[in-house]
């Protein structure tokens, strides 16, 4: 039967319900690949492999022919509505994309009018719909980044994804991108693969012969890990929804082969990357451009135009919560910008996107997008706010300068303020409902009149849906009615609550700020009860002479003029006060002095009353208005000033007339001069055109650049937050490095480019004579303990030519030490100083000139012996000679050398010799023969050679030392005592 042809109707041997599918992706490089992973794939993996590839559209694939020779497995075609079965190979055709739907495979012409096709992505994505936990993607060799957003898709989905290592890939764009997800649970070599992926999907969690409950019901071994969880990456999952944080706990324990809980928990203690790679996935966010194009058309079309239209500020301000890797800030951004050109308005946009992820906001905040997503995107937008930068796509500066990223915790830090609208997509369906009322609560807080709130197609508002109006309950596109109430304190109990210390300053703050509001009221009750029988007629005003409260009857004194309503008290006040008010508030609050006038003649209904009038300065508060209060009292006969205060006194009766006399000669001398200064101003009019026109121009870039500095405050702020937080991991750092520099025991000398000493160890004080306050200084200026070498000259030439030098060194004690000099690289190619090492070497100088001691006896030894003396490696073949053997067969150590010996021993000895040295040889015994070998003359002569194993200091076998002698002509001498080949033997034996 051909591998090709149609599936033989058969009954697989596993049933659908526990068939993985394989979604394999691969493009340029990929064929090696391929046949690499399908050679080590067992043909009865129970498991169903579609592989997708990028195809030429002009030529027909070989893939069917070419992959049926590298397995035993039915390899197919891929047709429209085709059953996937355990055990068979899938393969796209080309021209088509492939999708798949309750298990059948879906074709589908490409599309190209939209730009760039992904057949990857789109394939791993419906297999991540389709078959959720039972999927699995597989990343091989290709250019581009076709795949990454399929991957992630799988990982949200609860599959599990592998990728080709970046070393054992042809083209490594492919691997390269998925693996910058960090979602990638393994990364192997093709042909490690296989048996990875069937251990991991015969795992009881894999396979649910153990079910989830029994997860749960450990409570001990869940809540140590969200424990774990929150101390380690301040995050308490305790209210994620169970099925969530178990089945990804499930993924974990199935890759790092782990079956209980307990000892998940220790090997999260003894692997603490594991703990990190946890947390990454219970925050796996899949997010695109204009996700759920519908609900953005809504948006479009009904939400935005009303919020611009009914904006009361420039100002629009909205929140994408949970905005993961910022593309639906961006989207948020692009849309606002298109409906501002639309409706022919300006407005300030503000998009706060937030995330707990900070990894993800590094991510979003570069604005920078792999090729992939011209998928979600015309044309149109893709060309007019997005520009190519070398395989990316970056987002453009003014939509980028529309969002502000900053880390956020959606539950535990507070929310924002007079928001317009807020989309949080898609996280909620995590939280359990008690979380889900508390982010609602805050939204309801957050949101202004009348502000949209836009959630993921599977939320709801649920039991808060009395907070808002729908707009659209398809879509899930709500309005606010308005702030239902404040923030509830709902104290969320957890693992171990840390922020509390961090808040508890805030609230303290808060409590103080009630308490002081409260005594006000109290106040404010008092003052009304008591101003209609026992405080005269008093009014606060502020510098804008505004009223802000009047104490008393003001019957006779103010009036509401005709017109607009005001409150300047200088139009209030009768005419007779209003000169003596103005004047002297302003004259108050200039001078910080205390002003009374008296006997000011004030006509009323029932006659002409004479009243005094007292300005005072109240007590200033911090972040208040400056203001003033002012007493107006009736003259009475007997009254006095009581106050033993030096105040200022003023008769307004008297003064009124010489005072409009001095007016009036001031008024005379304005005019004059101000008749010069309009000459003047004519004059200088031209030149003030002119530089009017400039400071116009001026005043237009500056708007740009405060928009911009604008902006940019706010991304620096959220920039410096992550910096004190990058301040203290230097700091851990610097104490690391001074920590391991000081245990190596090596002493280290960093020298900047101007071979100034910029840091160095204690123990390379023993080489120079450097102190803590040289750091700065030349090196040249500082003396050293070296013999016979000049550092400075080899540091000298290291720069010049950013080779590294490496010598071995004497100091003055007579002490040894490595010296390594090699160039401070900043980046590739580039270098700004230099590094110099010193390794005491004294105890390595010693072994090597004794072992060249022991070396030269044994040499002395064995070449003046008459014996012939070989040496063999545990290949069998000969490495050394003595001088008597090759003065014996007159040929040289190269020619002796392996086998090369055996050429000279007589054929009819060969065979004989042969057996007897392979034997012992393998057994690693003692052996004795008799050969007879050739002499330099070509006489053979007839040898006793004696061999014995050589063994290593840790026992291992080394090879064979043996000693041959001429005993044609005498007996074997070897027993003997005085014999020096006797000793030789006998030491090799031992």
């Amino acid at each position: 039967m051909k591998k090709n042809a149609p599936a033989p109707s058969i009954v697989p041997v596993s049933t659908p319900s526990t068939i993985h599918y394989v979604g394999i992706g691969a493009s340029a490089g990929g064929l090696e690949a391929i046949e690499s992973f399908f050679t080590n794939m067992p043909p009865d993996s129970g498991m169903a492999f579609i592989v997708v590839q990028h195809l030429s559209p002009d030529y027909k694939s070989l893939m069917v022919e070419l992959l049926s020779k590298k397995t035993s497995m039915p390899v197919h075609r891929a047709e429209d509505a085709m059953e996937v079965l355990p055990d068979h190979v899938y393969l796209i055709p080309p021209k088509k994309n492939l999708t798949i739907f309750h298990g059948k495979l879906l074709l589908s012409d490409q599309d190209h009018s939209r730009g760039i096709n992904l057949p990857i992505d789109l394939f791993l994505r419906s297999l991540a719909d389709d078959q959720a936990e039972r999927a699995v993607a597989i990343i091989l060799s290709g250019t581009g980044s076709d795949g990454m957003r399929g991957v992630r898709a799988v990982k949200e989905n609860g599959g599990m994804v592998m990728v080709q290592s970046e070393e054992s890939a042809k083209f490594d764009g492919m691997p390269r991108s998925a693996i910058s997800t960090g979602l990638a649970d393994f990364v192997l070599p093709p042909d490690h693969m296989p048996r990875q992926l069937q251990a991991f999907i015969k795992h009881p969690y894999v396979t649910k012969t153990e079910r989830s409950e029994s997860l749960i019901s450990n409570e001990d071994g869940m809540i140590r890990i969200f424990a774990l969880l929150r101390e380690r990456c301040k995050v308490d999952f305790t209210y994620y929804k169970p099925s969530t944080v178990v089945r990804r706990i499930e993924r974990r324990m199935s890759i790092n082969q782990v079956e209980d809980i307990k000892d998940y928990v220790n090997y999260i203690l003894s692997n603490p990357a594991e703990l990190t790679t946890l947390y990454r996935e219970l925050l796996i966010g899949v997010t695109s451009f204009f996700r759920d194009q519908e609900a953005f058309d809504f948006l479009a079309s009904n939400v935005l135009p009303d919020l611009f239209r009914n904006a009361t500020s420039r100002e629009i301000r909205f929140w994408v919560a949970a905005c993961s890797t910022g593309e639906e800030a961006y989207s948020l951004a692009i849309l606002a910008r298109e409906c501002l050109e639309k409706l022919g308005s300006s407005h300030d946009i503000k998009i706060f996107a937030t995330d707990i992820d900070r990894d993800a906001i590094h991510y979003a905040a570069a604005g920078s997008y792999p090729e992939s997503i011209a998928a979600d995107l015309s044309p149109r937008i893709l060309s007019k706010y997005f520009h190519k930068r070398d395989d990316n796509f970056q987002i453009a500066r003014t939509i980028r300068e529309m969002v502000v990223f900053a880390q956020h915790n959606l539950i535990k830090d507070p929310p924002f303020t007079n928001i317009d609208l807020i989309s949080c997509r898609n996280v909620l369906i995590y939280f359990q409902p008690i979380l889900q009322r508390k982010v609602f609560e805050f939204f309801n807080f957050s949101l202004a009149a009348n502000g949209a709130l836009f959630l993921g197609s599977s939320e709801s508002t649920g039991e808060m849906a009395s907070y808002f109006d729908v707009l659209d309950q398809k879509l899930k596109i709500f309005r606010s009615k308005g702030r239902m109430k404040p923030l509830s304190d709902t104290h969320l109990p957890s693992v171990s609550d840390t922020r509390f210390h961090e808040m508890k300053g805030q609230f303290a703050i808060a409590r103080r700020a009630v308490r002081a509001t409260e005594e006000e009221r109290v106040m404010e009750r008092f003052i009304e009860a008591a101003s209609s029988d026992y405080i005269p007629l008093a009014l606060v005003v502020n510098e804008q002479l505004e009223v802000q409260h009047i104490f008393g009857d003001a019957t006779g004194y103010l009036k509401l003029p005709s017109g607009k309503v005001v409150n300047d008290i200088s139009k209030m006040a009768v005419k007779e006060l209003a000169i003596p008010l103005a004047t002297g508030i302003q004259k108050v609050f200039r001078q910080h002095q205390e002003l009374r006038f008296s006997n000011i003649r004030v006509s009323q209904p029932d006659g002409n009353r004479l009243i005094d009038m007292r300005i005072k300065l109240l007590p200033a508060k911090k972040e208040q208005d400056h203001l003033i209060a002012v007493f107006i009292t009736e003259t009475r006969k007997n009254d006095s000033n009581d106050s033993g205060q030096p105040v200022q006194t003023y008769d307004l009766s008297k003064e009124a007339e010489d005072r409009m006399r001095d007016l009036e000669h001031e008024l005379q001398f304005t005019r004059e001069n101000l008749q010069a200064t309009i000459e003047e101003l004519e004059t200088s009019n031209e030149e003030l055109q002119a530089t009017n026109e400039e400071l116009l121009a001026s005043n237009e870039e500056l708007q740009s650049t405060n928009e911009e500095l604008q902006s940019t405050n706010e991304e620096l702020f959220t920039v410096n937050a992550e910096y004190q937080s990058k301040i203290i991991e230097l700091t851990e750092l610097h104490n690391d490095l001074d920590n391991l520099l000081s245990a190596t025991q090596i002493g280290n000398l960093l020298l900047d480019e101007n071979m100034e000493v910029r840091r160095f160890s204690k123990r390379v004080c023993d080489i120079f004579k450097l102190l803590d306050s040289d750091i700065g200084r030349p090196i040249t200026h500082i003396t050293h303990h070296l013999l016979n070498c000049d550092p400075i000259a080899l540091i000298r030439d290291v720069q010049i030519t950013s080779r590294p030098q490496e010598l071995e060194v004497q100091t003055q004690d007579g002490r040894w030490r490595l010296m390594r000099i090699v160039p401070y690289a900043i980046g590739p190619k580039t270098f700004s100083g230099t590094v110099v090492s010193f390794v005491d070497i004294n105890l390595l100088k010693l072994a090597q000139e004794s072992a060249c001691e022991m070396q030269q006896l044994f040499a002395d030894v064995v070449h003046s012996s008459p014996a012939l003396v070989w040496l063999a490696d545990t290949s069998k073949g000969c490495i050394w000679f003595n001088e008597p053997w090759l003065a014996f067969t007159g040929r040289t150590m190269e020619q002796e050398l392996g086998n090369g010996w055996a050429a000279g021993v007589h054929p009819d000895d060969f065979e004989r010799c042969l057996k007897i040295y392979t034997e012992s040889f393998d057994q690693m015994k003692p052996f004795s023969m008799e050969y007879r070998l050739r002499r330099h003359d070509g006489v053979y002569r007839l040898l006793l050679d004696e061999g014995r194993p050589r063994f290593r200091q840790d026992g291992s076998f080394a090879g064979y030392i043996g000693a041959c002698l001429d005993i044609s002509d005498k007996t074997c001498p070897f027993d003997q005592p005085n014999c020096m080949m006797h000793a030789v033997r006998s030491g090799a034996t031992a």
